[in-house]
């Protein structure tokens, strides 16, 4: 029975969330471990980590929703090449393939939809939420399974908050979703004006510390934002983070008009 550290709630509350706290948890395929801040199988929807061990294939499988993961350590191999550390390899509604770790993994993922696997594969990995047994071939063989981003290199854009830059990973263009998936860099001292979620907004610090409504979020930690929070975040330090927005912040009025997610670009 899979656990989650979280089940999506709107009160309006800030959540964090020590990802190096939690234990790794099995999945049925072995060699395949999830730690889950939420996951629900109705709807195909998964937030979390998950690690591979060397020579584990995902199974193949058909993705019904975006997915997307942060290659935080080794990397994954399917037809198309390889999606290698520091990058976010991205999958839209139809892409199939089946992933190899060659290396030990760690991604950090965020899925969006279910995945299907084929009826004779008879063990569903359990490595994503809503998985089910159906028959599909390749909608588009001609369009590559992922699109493989490699988030550094990512020019910044200016957020219109002193000390917070951006870096625009995807757009999810094409997937008929309104959301965003980006980096964030505050330098040191940094102070975001007070703003409110219009929908839900989730981070992953991947260093550094923030403080989010006075609760510390360190590198490894995971941050569920709310609809409908309001949410004050300081850097006395410096931070680094990646952040899906499923809406647009929303600011007092005669408050800073920043741009923190890129919805208005």
């Amino acid at each position: 029975m899979r656990t989650a550290a979280y089940q999506r709630q709107p009160n309006e509350r800030v959540h964090v969330f020590d990802a190096s706290t939690m234990p790794w948890e099995e999945t049925a395929r072995p060699g395949l471990r999830l730690k889950s801040i939420r996951i629900d199988d109705e709807r195909g929807e998964f937030l979390g980590q998950i690690a591979f061990d060397p020579y584990v294939r995902s199974g193949l499988h058909q993705h019904q929703g975006v997915a997307t993961s942060f290659i935080l350590e080794g990397g994954l191999t399917d037809y198309m090449g390889h999606v290698a550390q520091n990058e976010v390899g991205i999958n839209y509604r139809g892409s199939t393939h089946d992933a190899m770790s060659y290396v030990p993994t760690v991604l950090v993922s965020k899925l969006e939809g279910p995945v299907t696997y084929p009826p004779e594969d008879k063990l569903l990995s359990g490595v994503h939420a809503g998985s089910t047994y159906q028959s599909f071939r390749n909608p588009d063989p001609d369009v590559p399974p992922e699109i493989n981003v490699p988030v550094d290199r990512v020019p910044g854009v200016a957020s219109g908050v002193f000390g917070l830059s951006r870096q625009p990973v995807y757009d999810y263009a094409g997937s008929g979703l309104v959301r965003r998936l980006l980096q964030w860099k505050l330098r040191p001292e940094t102070e975001v004006p007070a703003w409110q979620a219009s929908d839900w907004v989730e981070l992953w610090i991947r260093g550094g510390e923030i403080a989010v409504n006075g609760q510390k979020a360190f590198a490894n930690c995971f941050v569920v934002i709310e609809p409908g929070a309001t949410v004050r975040i300081d850097s006395p330090f410096g931070a680094l983070a990646l952040v899906w927005a499923e809406g647009r912040e929303r600011w007092a009025a005669g408050g800073s008009a920043g741009d923190l997610f890129g919805f208005a670009s």
